[in-house]
């Protein structure tokens, strides 16, 4: 951004953080009406806008959840760049996935069809609506709260803060100027503050002992790593019980991806050892057409690459598109360093309020 353009935009951060402020003092005063949901709810957020690695949170979640509480499980989410953001989609009902990406959003399809069998999905922009529907026709036990840190109209048991570590505070300018979604001071309400992307970070005690600060030194600070689960053929990421294997690729590679973080993505191929001949970033949820992927073959080609490679949260919109390169898929998973601790702290939000028989 010019300095220019800096200056224009400061007004509109300035009142930005007013609005954000003057909101989040209405709800704790009880002006605005916080809804309890009816069952535990476990909330994942962030402060800066772009991705931080909330998905594999929620996945993770889920998992242990279902697998150590033995609960059924819901995901909530808005559902950002599917057809009609307004419109209730059943994505997943724990069991079957029952929509596509287009009309239930792309990370809640990716969320369906990894967590089959662990937990349903629902996108909806209303989602206390979502919930009582959930607790009728589900019989679900427990929610979480996607990208629900600013979402305080939903009361929680947990409150969990990503925080991204190649972009922890989003340049320290709010929206517009910048990519924080609101004044730092937030941090505080965290329960929980998990640092993602640890490995491509250089200094993560300053970090953690900067959130530490800004949070008043009470929630536990957790560090987490993504790691690479799986590299596989485009044409398997919709198979249900497939294996997850790790494959060698022919080098050097092309890489393309529309999502929140795309320079955290093509870091994350380089530290698995592969060369990037060609690299292409559409914007976060971008719809894939025919062309795109005509014009990605074409590119990676020129540049000396014989297979392309991409997101899982790509793959769910890219199946009904013909490559004519080998499209290959990376998939990750977290691994989180005091994982018993967050065990822990889950655990005891599920049982804080169980849910009326």
């Amino acid at each position: 951004m010019t300095s220019k353009g800096a200056i224009i935009l400061a007004p509109f951060g300035a009142l930005y953080g007013a609005l954000t402020r003057a909101r989040t003092a209405l709800y704790g005063s009880g002006a605005l009406r916080v809804h309890q949901l009816g069952a535990p709810v476990l909330s994942v957020g962030n402060i800066t806008t772009g991705g931080t690695g909330k998905t594999p949170l929620v996945a993770w979640l889920a998992r242990a959840v279902k697998e150590r509480e033995g609960r059924r499980v819901c995901i909530l989410t808005r559902g950002y760049g599917r057809r009609d953001e307004r419109q209730r989609v059943i994505v997943s009902d724990g069991e079957h996935v029952l929509a596509d990406a287009r009309e239930g959003g792309d990370e809640p399809l990716l969320l369906a069809e990894a967590l089959s069998g662990v937990a349903a999905v629902i996108s909806d922009a209303d989602r206390v609506g979502a919930a009582r529907w959930a607790l009728e026709h589900l019989r679900s036990e427990v929610f979480i709260l996607d990208d629900g840190f600013q979402h305080l109209r939903i009361a929680r048991e947990l409150n969990l803060l990503t925080v991204d570590a190649t972009d922890p505070f989003g340049g320290g300018r709010l929206l517009p100027r910048g990519h924080l979604r609101e004044p730092v001071g937030g941090i505080a309400r965290a329960d929980c503050i998990i640092i993602t992307r640890a490995e491509q970070a250089f200094d993560i005690d300053g970090l953690r002992n900067e959130l530490e600060r800004l949070s008043g030194g009470s929630p536990p600070v957790l560090v987490s790593r993504a790691r690479t689960s799986a590299v596989r053929p485009l044409s398997e990421t919709a198979m249900a019980g497939a294996a997850s294997p790790v494959v060698a690729l022919p080098q050097p590679v092309a890489a393309f991806c529309a999502i929140g973080n795309p320079d955290a993505f093509f870091a994350h191929i380089r530290d698995d050892g592969y060369e990037l001949a060609y690299t292409r970033a559409y914007p976060d949820h971008h719809v894939y057409s025919q062309r795109d992927a005509d014009a990605l073959a074409a590119h990676a080609l020129d540049r000396g690459a014989p297979v392309l490679l991409t997101t899982a949260k790509d793959a769910v919109k890219l199946r009904a598109l013909a490559f004519s390169l080998p499209c290959y898929v990376l998939e990750i998973e977290l691994e989180i360093e005091d994982e018993a601790r967050l065990h822990s702290l889950i655990s005891e939000a599920v049982r804080k309020r169980e849910r009326p028989a």
